[in-house]
Formats: C-alpha cells, sequence, structure tokens
C-alpha cells in the first residue's frame, strides 16, 4: 500500500515536471516569481532573527556604565537647580538695587547705601552692623532708614563698619511729629511690647486728637533726624497720667526684621 503511494507520488512529480519544461519560458519565470514572492517573508524572517541579537548587543550597556550616567544627570540636574536658585536671586537683588537707586535720585538727602552685615543675637531687634565706616564719611548720629521710613541711627563707628541702634529701642529716642490739623508732636519711644513693628509716641498733648492711619514723621527738632522722614502710623491712642498727656502707639513703616540694605543720610 505504502509503495503504491509512492509510485503515485512519483507519478504526480514527474507529471509536474513534464507540464513545467513543456511551458513557454515567459510562463515559467512568472511562476517562479510567484513561487519566490511566498517565501520571501520567511526569508526576511530568517535573517531578522539572525541581525536581532547583533542589535541588542549594541543597545544594552553593562549596569555599571548605566550608573555611572544616572549619577552624572542627578549632578548635572543639581547643577542646574542651584544655578537657578542663584539666577533668582541675582535677579530679585537687581530690582531692589535698581528699586533703590530709583529713589536715591528723588530724595532730598545726601545718602549713602551701605548693607546690612551682622546682627547681635543678644539684640536681635536693637542693633544691627553695617559695611561702611569712618572711611565713607560716616560718624556717630547720622540718621539711617530705608525707603520705607526711619530705622534709627549711627552709635559707633569704626574704619570699615557703623553699629546702627534701632528705632524702639531706649538709647534712640526721636522727636516726632503727627500729621493732622494740630501738628502734634511727642517722643517716639520702646514700645514695650513683645511686636517690635510698634512703638509709643508719647508726651503728646492731653488735647491731642489722633486717629489711626494718621502719618507720623520726623519732627526736626533735636538735631540728629532732619524733618519730615516718615516713621509710621498711628494705631491707637489713650490719655495717661491720669489725662497729664496723651500716649499713641505707632506702627512702623519699616520692617526692622528684614533689613537687608539701609541709607546713611548726610546732612
Amino acid at each position: 500500500m505504502l509503495k503504491q503511494q509512492n509510485y503515485l507520488v512519483l507519478g504526480a512529480a514527474v507529471i509536474v515536471a513534464l507540464i513545467l519544461l513543456s511551458l513557454p519560458t515567459r510562463a515559467t519565470s512568472r511562476l517562479k516569481l510567484a513561487f519566490g514572492s511566498w517565501f520571501l517573508p520567511l526569508f526576511g524572517l530568517a535573517s531578522a532573527g539572525q541581525q536581532l541579537p547583533a542589535d541588542l548587543a549594541d543597545c544594552v550597556l553593562p549596569r555599571r556604565e548605566l550608573l555611572l550616567q544616572i549619577d552624572a544627570l542627578r549632578r548635572e540636574n543639581q547643577q542646574l537647580k542651584e544655578q537657578q536658585v542663584q539666577s533668582v536671586a541675582i535677579a530679585r537683588e537687581n530690582d531692589q538695587l535698581r528699586s533703590l537707586f530709583n529713589w536715591q535720585k528723588q530724595s532730598p538727602w545726601k545718602l549713602k547705601l551701605a548693607k546690612v552685615v551682622m546682627r547681635d543675637p543678644a539684640n536681635w531687634w536693637r542693633t544691627v552692623q553695617i559695611d561702611a565706616g569712618t572711611r565713607d564719611g560716616l560718624r556717630e548720629n547720622l540718621p539711617v532708614r530705608t525707603e520705607a521710613g526711619l530705622i534709627g541711627r549711627i552709635s559707633s563707628v569704626s574704619l570699615t563698619h557703623a553699629q546702627v541702634v534701632l528705632v524702639g529701642d531706649q538709647n534712640c529716642r526721636v522727636s516726632a511729629l503727627v500729621e493732622n490739623p494740630a501738628r502734634d508732636m511727642g517722643v517716639l519711644m520702646a514700645g514695650g511690647t513683645l511686636d517690635t513693628s510698634l512703638v509709643e509716641l508719647t508726651y503728646l498733648a492731653s488735647s491731642a486728637n489722633l486717629k489711626p492711619g494718621q502719618t507720623v514723621i520726623t519732627s526736626g527738632l533735636g538735631g540728629i533726624f532732619p524733618k519730615g522722614i516718615p516713621i509710621g502710623q498711628i494705631v491707637d491712642a489713650q490719655p495717661v497720667e491720669y489725662g497729664l498727656y496723651t500716649q499713641a502707639r505707632v506702627k512702623l513703616n519699616a520692617n526692622l526684621g528684614s533689613l537687608e540694605q539701609v541709607w546713611v543720610l548726610f546732612p
């Protein structure tokens, strides 16, 4: 039975071969092309399968090399973050200086710009040290302010630095004027509260008509602070010593806790 099947297959192959040999040359070429198109994808798949391991070997890096690259990228990212922070800080400082110098042009006083370089932890709210001294023409009792308002006076000077005693300290009393119709005058003293932005304006007349929000400026009396430097705003007022005189609380314009640059006023 098996031999008979083999004979049939062999006979069929012979017949197909005879048919192919008897076909014209053009038809034979077309038939070869058709058979080739059927088996071409299989040949391409085999070639791709042989090339794939080589491509993977080129793409996959050793683990150590990957770790080195990751570490380098992290360092670069950290450097970029630090540069961004520095750029923002420099831009902010440039804006501050630009604002300060524009304000200086409009100021009626002769001014010297200085940086706050140190604060004494024991007297944080009482004094600051600035990076200007006698070589810059500074001397004791010169007024010091920011563009917002008065902050104090110079209490001691060295060649390159000066100590500034701040408004609200017992050693920095200021003759002040309230900008109201009566032009009430008093003496600015320490506030005696935990809120360092508040100081006391005392020895005002018992008849003083003070209202919250009224502006307080230097009066020009005393020979240290010229008239017209802004100090702050009236918060409230009350009679003291059985109505002998009036005392008011004043909210300072300048933020004594965040001083960076200050102006020293020359007469």
